[in-house]
């Protein structure tokens, strides 16, 4: 799938089907120590290509789990591998997952990604979750259609800290983010 807008510096994204070589390029971003910060919620050994791969053999094996390599159409017409995305299940509910390679950070990629990612998945709702320091996430989600529903305190293993954890909910329409935000 395809995301563009019609002003044209928006990055023109693809997503496809996950190839066993998208684990080179997805592991770099994933083990980069400042993305790992700001997404505070990373996988503490996130710098062990092994448990990386073994994460990812489980991920990409689990039929109820899609995942999507997130593509950039580059000036010269190539593409290149900008990040992941992926919706995983917690506790029954639906919970999307992105991460974009930090030397692209604030160029539209992760929203495009999420808009595609949105229109070819069909389970709703989807819940959404940022660190409520990471703006960048926090706008993404936003811009993409979720609505904030509460803040919650969560053990975020990158920080090894208890932060502040934003949570969304995706559609957003007001009567039913009123309802899901009941117990």
């Amino acid at each position: 799938m395809t995301a563009q807008s019609a002003n044209a510096a928006q990055p023109v994204v693809r997503l496809r089907a996950v190839q066993t070589s998208d684990l080179d390029a997805w592991f770099p971003m994933m083990a980069d120590p400042e993305a790992i910060q700001m997404a505070a919620f990373a996988s503490p050994n996130a710098d062990d290509r092994a448990a990386f791969d073994a994460r990812y053999r489980r991920i990409l094996a689990d039929a109820t789990t899609p995942v999507r390599t997130v593509l950039l159409q580059q000036a010269d017409g190539s593409e290149r591998v900008a990040g992941s995305i992926l919706i995983w299940h917690d506790e029954g509910h639906a919970e999307i997952s992105y991460w974009i390679d930090r030397a692209l950070w604030g160029r539209g990629i992760a929203t495009a990604a999420v808009a595609a990612f949105l229109q070819e998945i069909d389970e709703r709702p989807v819940y959404g979750r940022a660190a409520a320091d990471n703006l960048g996430s926090l706008r993404v989600l936003e811009r993409s259609g979720f609505a904030r529903l509460r803040t919650e305190q969560g053990f975020a293993p990158a920080r090894n800290a208890v932060i502040d954890e934003v949570v969304f909910v995706y559609p957003a329409s007001a009567a039913e983010a009123t309802h899901l935000k009941q117990p």
